[in-house]
């Protein structure tokens, strides 16, 4: 087919045309966009830094909630009154507590003198539950009644069986619940209020405020929690103080005495508020006690000395509870020392063991264990508060 010749440059001119609009698009759309940046920059180069805009809306923090109302750090040593205190004692204490919200009661299991009470408010206060410290009187209870030997393993589930020792170290509680069970009620009532539940440990110390026992098993989980929390029990730092004194000098409840002042101290002389009679059953407790700090739930306590004792961790309403009663079984020096922590996380059995085991560690590093001490009192020192606040 033949195309006229002035058509065809028609159609050749059209499409170099049309190329050339093409071109010129993209190059002015580049020289757009370089332009833009570079007004841009001249902008921001020019704008003075005085003119920056600065917003004056505050900005909202987030509250974290907390199931916790106790706080779990404070300062555990104001309001108390040091007179009458073996100042060694209380300062290796108040340096184990540091910043923690607690209690401690160091005592000693000979006589029942209080060498110590650090938070004087909390140790004399109605106390709490006892969470896993009840198991110590339980224990007693059911060797006692010869229920259980040291070695009796119970079965706990499936195949699993444990006996005494292991079960007091990683403090079971299937284990303390079947022993609340078979001994029921009124045995675990009367053993409990032997060892001093529900009444005033001390002796007409001032402000000093009982525990409770409850006059029927819990309705939470009856015998079982009963045995294994301590559920509906208040326990005072100061019961467990004289109850764990009692373990440690082979059954005597003494009543815990706090002289205030230097003549008391000299006309000091224990009481003796009853005879347990566990001396044959105290031995079948011990090793669950040592292997508690050894291998199990108390082992931030541990020290090159044996150091016995149980730990308890549970929560009372909106308050985390850390427990742990101990005392040391060497050296002619025997000491009680009862940590209790309350607050928020942090407050566990296992923290107050590390707690009570630091007590040890001061004392220690002292040669308290190693030697005859003799007190060392507010009324031999210029100035007493250096070493008994924070």
């Amino acid at each position: 087919m033949h195309f006229p010749q002035s058509g065809v440059r028609a159609t050749v001119r059209f499409a170099v045309l049309a190329l050339i609009l093409a071109l010129m698009a993209v190059d002015l759309s580049a020289v757009a966009t370089t332009a833009k940046k570079k007004k841009k920059h001249h902008v921001a180069a020019a704008t003075p830094a005085t003119l920056t805009k600065v917003s004056t809306t505050r900005r909202v923090r987030r509250h974290v909630y907390s199931p916790w109302t106790e706080p779990t750090y404070a300062d555990s040593t104001s309001g108390d009154n040091v007179d009458g205190e073996d100042l060694t004692v209380r300062r290796a204490a108040v340096e184990a507590l540091g910043p923690f919200n607690g209690a401690i009661v160091v005592a000693d299991p000979t006589t029942g003198r209080i060498l110590t009470m650090v938070n004087q408010k909390l140790a004399l206060s109605g106390g709490f539950t006892p969470c896993s410290t009840i198991k110590v009187s339980v224990a007693l209870a059911a060797l006692k009644e010869q229920l259980i030997e040291r070695t009796t393993k119970i079965r706990l589930y499936g195949r699993t069986k444990m006996a005494l020792t292991e079960a007091l170290a990683h403090s079971n509680n299937y284990y303390f619940a079947n022993l609340g069970i078979q001994l029921g009620y009124d045995r675990v009532n009367y053993y409990a209020r032997l060892f001093g539940y529900g009444e005033t440990a001390g002796l007409d110390i001032p402000g000093e405020k009982p525990g409770y026992f409850p006059p029927a098993p819990p309705k939470n989980g009856g015998m079982g929690m009963l045995t294994s929390f301590g559920e509906e029990i208040s326990q005072t730092p100061l019961e467990l103080a004289a109850l764990i004194s009692a373990v440690a000098n082979g059954g005597t409840l003494y009543y815990l005495q706090y002289p205030r002042s230097q003549e008391e101290i000299s006309q000091f002389t224990p009481r003796i508020k009853r005879e347990l009679e566990i001396k044959d059953v105290i031995p079948e407790v011990k090793p669950g006690m040592e292997g508690a700090v050894d291998f199990g739930t108390a082992r931030r306590a541990h020290q090159d000395e044996v150091i016995m004792g149980k730990t308890g961790t549970c929560s009372e309403g909106r308050t985390h509870l850390g427990w742990f009663g101990s005392f040391n079984d060497s050296g002619p020096n025997k000491l009680v020392v009862v940590v209790l922590l309350t607050g928020g996380k942090p407050s566990i059995g296992p923290m107050a063991a590390g707690v009570a085991g630091d007590v040890y560690r001061h004392l220690a590093q002292q040669n308290y264990f190693a030697a005859n001490h003799t007190a060392l009192t507010p009324a031999a020192l210029v100035a007493p508060a250096m070493c008994c606040s924070r």
